[in-house]
């Protein structure tokens, strides 16, 4: 019949098939129903990239300061590029109804993220608006402590596809470095009281230490986050 599918239409459709079903026989449930989109694994990849960056350019500013100083202005753009991955990790969550892990793990870890460089910026700016001179030993070995942290989070982040039980050794690394940088930050202060210091240099020290121990806090809580999400998916 004109405008009908007859016998030889049919038989020339290809048979449609399920794409999810394995050799093996009938997909789980699960599968059936398991988020595809991966990008959010890329996105957390490139924030740790991030934060590693702004870490190393903070060492390098404080052991090379003041004919450095140019350095403040790379770590800021890392802050600003820091802005923008979470606002996509973000604006993606709102537009996506089934995500990989669950919503309130992509905030947390976002946010975490971003907090590292935040804080690792503020140390930057805080040199130059408090007209610090020379920096301190100890500022400097909490840098390197913070860039190694940073360090054993990029290597770590990856992992989280699969959720690999391996993640665990990073994290418990970022742990070992963030009880090495408290330490340090008390012998820090400490310092600051025992030597003959003009108040005002006390204080804005004081300052620069607590943000370098809330950049190394920061990336305790991504190591605790990254390990929870691990637990619950595994």
């Amino acid at each position: 019949m004109p405008g009908g599918t007859g016998p030889t239409d049919a038989a020339q459709r290809p048979i449609e098939t399920c794409p999810s079903i394995p050799s093996g026989g009938m997909p789980r449930l699960g599968d059936l129903f398991a988020p595809r989109d991966r990008a959010y694994f890329e996105l957390f990849e490139e924030a740790g990239r991030n934060a590693t960056l702004a870490a190393e350019l903070l060492e390098r500013l404080l052991e090379n300061f003041p004919d450095s100083r140019e350095l403040a202005a790379e770590i800021l753009e890392c802050e600003h590029e820091g802005d923008r991955i979470t606002h996509d990790i973000i604006d993606r969550l709102n537009h996506t109804f089934v995500t990989p892990i669950d919503r309130e793990d992509i905030l947390a870890l976002a946010s975490a993220l971003d907090d590292i460089v935040d804080y690792t910026e503020e140390v930057a700016d805080y040199l130059g608006l408090y007209r610090i001179e020379a920096p301190m030993d100890q500022a400097i070995s909490l840098a390197h402590v913070l860039s190694m942290s940073c360090k054993e989070i990029g290597k770590a982040i990856p992992l989280l596809r699969g959720f690999k039980p391996e993640l665990s050794e990073h994290t418990v690394e970022i742990n070992r470095l963030e009880n090495e940088g408290d330490r340090i930050t008390r012998e820090a202060v400490a310092s600051l009281f025992d030597a003959r210091i003009d108040p005002m240099v006390v204080i804005r020290w004081k300052d620069i230490f607590e943000r370098l121990e809330a950049a190394i806090d920061s990336t305790e809580h991504v190591a605790d986050i990254l390990y929870g999400i691990v637990i619950k998916n595994s």
